[in-house]
């Protein structure tokens, strides 16, 4: 009996195969190049680009947020979820052994019933040794499996674009804020050089040498420029907020380093579309997405096949724990149960059906998220070529106005032309020089969405610096227990 069984299983491990589709990489459609060409572009997609603003304050804060940002702590224990799952989905390939004592002391309850008037008591004692293992002939298992390792190197691809995405926002809320200080500045000085003015305008006025209309005129001036600076500080703290809660703090203060005008603005980094598809966390992570859905597509076919496992017990079983390990007291089986299923009213049609479905959301998802990759480039170079021209002519256009407005003083003050023109001049200039500055702002920002639109091997350094401080942080945690 043993011989014929022995050979069926081996016959059925032989002939084993894995139903339902084999993963292919989608056909791509990428363009061969992008829209706008960079004569000036270079290799720059696996080096850590925030360096090259030369700011050491804002590399430490990078590497603080690395180390201490909740949104990657949540994504790292993720990760770690997804990969207690696959073990435990991989688990089921390999047999299941368990073991189990019992002791007991009953009566029976027979002998109650029936009134047999004799002690039916006695002790019952229990060792086995039992094992399953379930034949994955159809590879319902192995597709099972491939999925759950899909969806684990997702969720580590998911940690990796958290890492891409707050290095982005790090860097971006930076200099957004050397942006608000410089406009501060700007406001401030404007304030003040109109606050003197103002006061020289007052003994002119008590000289009787200009008008109450003139006088009025100035002190406007001063008010407006007193009236910027209040939505700046406050804008100012909100974005200090804002960083501090990226570095895993409470909101406040923020170091400084150079300032907007002294930060060296990154090169453009090179590569072709194709590239997107290696470099990219969300485009890796959307692929991996799509190779779980097709597995579960042959996990959802291979239902309508038999399962077949193979079981076996052993043990020993008496009266007596003294001897209990004899020989007569031994106890063991083995089999190899099959069951099929015949009628389910369209449960596993059903369950094929949305695993087919889910597997075609998955192929789109995909597909979308490779165009939008390619647009998200794309932008961000003609983003970053149009803010480059516009900032030389913004650039052109202070100094026009600087010139402009000393000359309209200089008139004015030797009596050729009326105070309005002088108004009008450094109110322009006033704008001009706020704009100027916020135009800066977005040239860097359109450099820092070039570099995360490209992505890159830095996140790889990145990923190193968080996963030196997540494993001296459990450390730490485990020396505290």
């Amino acid at each position: 009996m043993r011989k014929p069984l022995l050979v069926t299983l081996l016959a059925l491990l032989a002939s084993g195969c894995m139903v339902g589709p084999d993963y292919v990489r989608p056909p791509l459609d990428a363009p061969t190049a992008w829209r706008l060409s960079e004569q000036d572009a270079r290799d720059l997609a696996n080096t850590a680009w925030w360096e090259q603003f030369a700011d050491p304050v804002l590399n430490d804060l990078v590497t603080t947020a690395l180390r201490e940002n909740k949104d990657l702590m949540i994504a790292t224990a993720r990760v770690e979820e997804f990969a207690g799952n696959y073990g435990f989905v991989r688990s089921g390939l390999f047999p299941q052994v368990g073991a189990s004592a019992d002791a007991r002391r009953q009566r029976d309850v027979a002998a109650v019933v029936l009134g047999a008037g004799q002690d039916n008591t006695f002790n019952t004692y229990n060792v086995v040794l039992n094992a399953s293992w379930e034949i994955d002939i159809w590879g319902r298992i192995r597709r099972q499996t491939e999925a759950a390792r899909a969806r684990l190197l997702a969720s580590e691809e998911g940690r990796r674009g958290v890492i891409l995405s707050l290095v982005g926002s790090v860097a971006g809320a930076y200099v957004n804020l050397r942006d608000l200080d410089r406009q501060l500045e700007i406001a401030r000085a404007t304030a003040k050089s109109r606050g003197e003015s103002y006061d020289l305008f007052k003994l002119r006025f008590e000289g009787g040498l200009i008008s109450v209309l003139e006088l009025s005129q100035n002190r406007s001036q001063y008010e407006e420029a007193l009236a910027t600076i209040p939505p700046l500080e406050k804008a100012i703290a909100q974005q200090e907020n804002g960083l501090s809660v990226l570095l895993g703090r409470n909101p406040g203060p923020i170091a400084r380093g150079r300032s907007i005008d002294e930060l060296t603005l990154p090169a453009i980094p090179a590569g072709l579309p194709s590239e997107l598809l290696e470099r990219r966390p969300d485009l890796r992570r959307a692929e991996q997405d799509l190779i779980a859905a097709n597995a579960l597509i042959g996990a959802a076919k291979a239902a309508y096949f038999p399962t077949i496992s193979l079981t076996g017990l052993f043990g020993y079983s008496s009266t007596s724990l003294s001897n209990l390990f004899q020989g007569e007291n031994k106890v063991w089986n083995y089999g190899l149960p099959i069951s099929m299923p015949i009628f389910t009213a369209g449960a596993l049609a059903g369950q094929l059906q949305s695993a087919e479905a889910a597997q075609q959301q998955a192929l789109f998802t995909y597909q979308k998220a490779i165009q939008n990759a390619f647009r998200e480039v794309n932008d961000a170079l003609i983003n970053q070529d149009r803010t480059r021209e516009q900032l030389r002519a913004q650039r052109r256009q202070v100094e026009a106005l600087q010139q402009y407005a000393a000359t309209a003083r200089l008139r004015y003050d030797n009596g050729y032309t009326s105070f309005i023109e002088v108004l009008d001049s450094e109110r322009s200039l006033f704008n001009v020089q706020l704009q100027y500055t916020q135009t800066q702002q977005t040239e860097f920002q359109a450099m820092i969405s070039l570099y995360l639109a490209m992505g890159g091997g830095w996140v790889n350094d990145a990923d190193r610096v968080a996963t030196t401080a997540a494993g001296a942080a459990a450390a730490a945690t485990m020396r505290q227990e």
